[in-house]
């Protein structure tokens, strides 16, 4: 884990300096996007913003699939499930702080369900079968979470993990966690938006872009062409 986070914060410095370009060095392969059906219930709401943590393994990927959900009003790189002077991106990395590499997804029940956002994490977003890691990642701090803000959430997730595996959805249980809310700590100012601004970054052209364009060929109706993007908000 040590040595992954030391290649990773390497190149992270090389993208940001705007000397790394595509790169098959570092192929992992990227996870293969799961048809799923939609969850047989629904949250029901009159409110038009609401919030859920997503945790699915390097924040990257993650952020970069909801910014293209039409519906979705912000989604946040950060930290979930540890304290809050712990929530730094070297310390994360190390794995003992209990917290998870998350992403904060602000979006509006009436275009966009809360129930399709768990589907798109399920068969999109990240593998939920892996146990504390997720493609070349592992470790606590990249597992399968979702840090739910209210008990109907919980309860709709959980119906819907139960859903999948009685259905056999994927070739092993889900191993998703559904983990109490605490707190949740945007991630350094580096790490967002990094999918957008990092194309040819290789952990990004072989782990995440695929994740974008299955989005888009699985959800057309749900994909939008232009990212939600945090620092066009700053």
């Amino acid at each position: 884990m040590k040595t992954l986070f030391t290649w990773r914060r390497t190149l992270l410095g090389m993208a940001a300096a705007g000397v790394i370009s595509q790169c098959s060095a570092f192929s992992f392969g990227a996870e293969e996007a799961v048809v799923i059906p939609p969850p047989a219930v629904d949250e029901t709401t009159q409110a038009h913003s609401e919030k859920v943590v997503f945790a699915g393994g390097c924040f990257w990927g993650v952020q970069g699939v909801f910014q293209h959900v039409k519906g979705v009003k912000k989604a946040i790189s950060g930290y979930a499930g540890g304290a809050a002077n712990t929530a730094h991106y070297e310390r994360v990395s190390e794995g003992n702080t209990g917290h998870a590499e998350s992403v904060e997804v602000t979006y509006d029940p009436a275009q966009v369900s809360y129930g399709t956002l768990l589907q798109i994490y399920f068969s999109v977003a990240h593998n939920p079968t892996e146990l504390n890691r997720q493609g070349p990642d592992s470790g606590t701090q990249y597992r399968s979470a979702i840090f739910t803000e209210n008990t109907e959430q919980q309860r709709i997730a959980q119906a819907y993990i139960a859903q999948l595996d009685a259905a056999h959805s994927f070739n092993k249980p889900i191993v998703t966690k559904l983990e109490t809310y605490n707190g949740f700590y945007p991630a350094e100012e580096e790490h967002q938006d990094f999918l957008t601004e990092h194309p040819t970054y290789p952990y990004i052209v072989i782990n995440d872009l695929p994740k974008v364009a299955q989005l888009k060929r699985l959800y057309p109706d749900r994909y939008q062409e232009k990212p939600v993007l945090v620092k066009a908000g700053m």
